[in-house]
């Protein structure tokens, strides 16, 4: 459980919600009773007022006793309102923000993305323990999880290797199972926050082929970060990384091969640490043609 806006948006909807109850069915009923009362108490002293005045009496009786207190009013008013944010980002979808460049070409820095909270089944908020399996990640999915270093950092990469699968990077080649994963060349890509420009390729990774930065000619020194649950299914070797998925947990890796921390510095992620699925992106202030879907 991390102390997150999710734990906010719940305190607040249990608080407005016990507001909202006790209006419902007892702090209404008393304040109707009280207005009956106090109108039943003045109306003998109307008998020489006229009809108007006698209306506008008993509109000022039912202002001042009907009233609703601030704390109660406040209450009312924001639980719908805090009930459709808390079911909409719990079980149906979650905005979120990308923060870096590291799944380029696909994401871009400042990108402001959906995240389907259902396809891999419905979790209790707050707790995040999954109650109704719906689905599994797939190979290729674009995946938000819960940074398994740090899990009040969300992060955001896509599914390489499912439990049981042997993923192999070994010289810039993606091996899953002993077979190397197919891409081929699509050009150019310039990399805004590095100012600079990558060779990019076209990967069929499970259903669909995706876009990936890759510069062949790069070094790049792969391992690990810090220690990690089931490193000894990961073997370092000076050309790359070979490991064995376990189950239960999923290696990630970024789209940005040379500039992502991904599973092959810090490890597996686990089945508990998934968030959902990306698939959209609704809005990036400085590129409106972004917008829409992704894969």
């Amino acid at each position: 459980m991390s102390w997150n806006f999710a734990l906010i948006l719940f305190v607040l909807l249990v608080v407005t919600g016990i507001v909202w109850s006790l209006d419902r069915f007892s702090l209404r009923h008393k304040r109707a009773a009280r207005v009956t009362q106090e109108l039943e108490l003045a109306r003998p002293s109307w008998t020489s007022l006229s009809e108007q005045e006698r209306l506008a009496r008993q509109e000022q009786i039912q202002a001042e006793f009907g009233k609703m207190p601030w704390w109660v009013e406040y209450g009312v008013s924001f639980f719908p309102v805090i009930l459709f944010v808390f079911v909409l980002r719990s079980f149906i979808v979650e905005p979120f923000r990308i923060p870096s460049g590291s799944m380029l070409p696909t994401l871009q820095s400042g990108d402001l993305i959906l995240v389907n909270k259902f396809t891999y089944g419905l979790r209790l908020p707050v707790v995040d323990t999954k109650v109704i399996p719906i689905g599994e990640p797939k190979r290729g999915d674009v995946m938000v999880f819960r940074y398994p270093v740090d899990p009040s950092v969300d992060y955001i990469k896509r599914v390489v290797g499912l439990p049981g699968d042997q993923v192999a990077y070994l010289d810039k080649k993606l091996y899953i199972n002993g077979k190397e994963v197919p891409r081929k060349a699509d050009g150019q890509y310039f990399e805004p926050d590095r100012v600079a420009y990558t060779a990019q390729f076209i990967e069929t990774l499970g259903d669909k082929p995706h876009k990936i930065l890759l510069d062949e000619r790069r070094s790049q020194d792969i391992g690990p970060i810090s220690s990690f649950p089931y490193r000894e299914k990961c073997e370092y070797l000076r050309n790359g990384i070979r490991c064995t998925v376990p189950a239960g947990v999923y290696f990630m890796m970024g789209d940005n091969r040379d500039n992502s921390l991904d599973s092959r510095f810090w490890g597996f992620v686990p089945e508990a640490n998934i968030v959902g699925k990306a698939f959209f992106i609704w809005m990036n202030f400085g590129s409106l043609g972004r917008i829409g879907p992704f894969h």
